[in-house]
């Protein structure tokens, strides 16, 4: 008997079913998942599915709590290079110690299959939720813009550039805390870009100087981050066009439309920070995480001041207290 993660009832499932083969759920017609026993964890559905393998949502049989199980496509382990990307995804964030960097919790083999063992964050991603309401609540996107931004100062303070900033590499756990994940393409500062002539990252985000293939620091993370939350508080990608190579070019040569431009209702302290962590010359941009946390900071007091500035009250003519909010 397996139970449906969509509508919580138990199913009997046939004994003949082979291990992550699914069926239909007979209530609510969700994917059910046979499990599947990989060392103490036993895996029980889906959660993503990547170009380098699938997200299964697991439990640890030894330390009885609930976590994710990334399988390696069994197609690629025996691609060099894919093989060399996953154990560096797992190495950079083991690195790390960050509330919102994903934690690594072990990385293994069994059977040929590699797999990687990391905190749960199941609760969709950031790309799911634009998808889902078009465009995120600003006050979502500071605090989202904050977090991350604390995450990859943490890791550049490891000497760690993340390289793939984009919505759906930010997943949101139970508690609706950012997590960043996917440091496949993450390399040290300090480190020469080993293809000269590859351009890494996701073309609605990339930076200005990876495209003109000038250096990388940085900057480049935090022109994704900002581009990633336009994205997320517009609606809309910074640039779009009908083909990669005109977006690659309004990356270069056009200036973003300023997000309060496109949604008329967004403060222009948050416009504003945004566009300035967007500018062409990474030298133009914020000094540092510090910096850009202080312009998103200083965008979400203000906006909390106006959006929770209660009625006038009769005794002492102050604005009456507000309730914290939360999504």
């Amino acid at each position: 008997m397996v139970t449906c993660y969509s509508c919580d009832t138990k199913v009997f499932i046939p004994g003949d079913l082979q291990p992550l083969a699914t069926v239909p759920c007979s209530r609510c017609g969700a994917s059910i998942t046979m499990p599947m026993q990989l060392r103490q964890f036993e895996l029980r559905s889906a959660i993503a599915s990547g170009g380098m393998g699938t997200v299964y949502r697991a439990f640890d049989i030894t330390l009885e709590r609930e976590v994710a199980v990334k399988l390696m496509k069994k197609e690629l382990e025996d691609d060099k290079e894919a093989l060399e990307s996953f154990i560096r995804e797992a190495r950079s964030c083991a690195a790390l110690n960050h509330t919102n960097i994903i934690h690594i919790y072990t990385f293994d083999e069994w059977e040929g299959q590699h797999f990687l063992v990391m905190e749960l964050a199941d609760r969709g991603s950031l790309d799911t939720w634009i998808e889902r309401e078009k465009h995120v609540p600003e006050l979502n996107i500071l605090d989202i813009g904050i977090k991350v931004a604390s995450a990859l100062d943490s890791a550049l303070k490891h000497s760690l550039l993340h390289r793939d900033i984009k919505p759906a590499n930010i997943l949101f756990n139970a508690e609706g805390e950012p997590k960043l994940v996917d440091f496949g393409l993450a390399r040290s500062i300090e480190t020469e870009s080993e293809d000269e002539g590859s351009i890494w990252g996701t073309p609605y985000y990339i930076a200005p100087e990876k495209i003109k293939r000038e250096k990388e620091d940085f900057l480049s993370d935090m022109y994704s981050l900002a581009g990633t939350l336009y994205h997320a508080i517009t609606g809309h990608v910074p640039f779009e066009a009908s083909s990669v190579e005109e977006v690659l070019e309004s990356h270069i040569s056009v200036p973003p439309t300023p997000p309060n431009q496109v949604i008329h209702s967004i403060t222009k302290p948050t416009s504003d920070a945004l566009v300035n962590a967007m500018a062409k010359d990474p030298q133009d941009r914020y000094e540092s995480y510090d910096e850009f946390i202080m312009a998103l900071t200083s965008a979400r007091s203000q906006l909390l001041v106006r959006k929770f500035r209660g009625p006038k009250s009769s005794t002492g003519g102050k604005s009456s207290t507000f309730s914290w909010w939360r999504r």
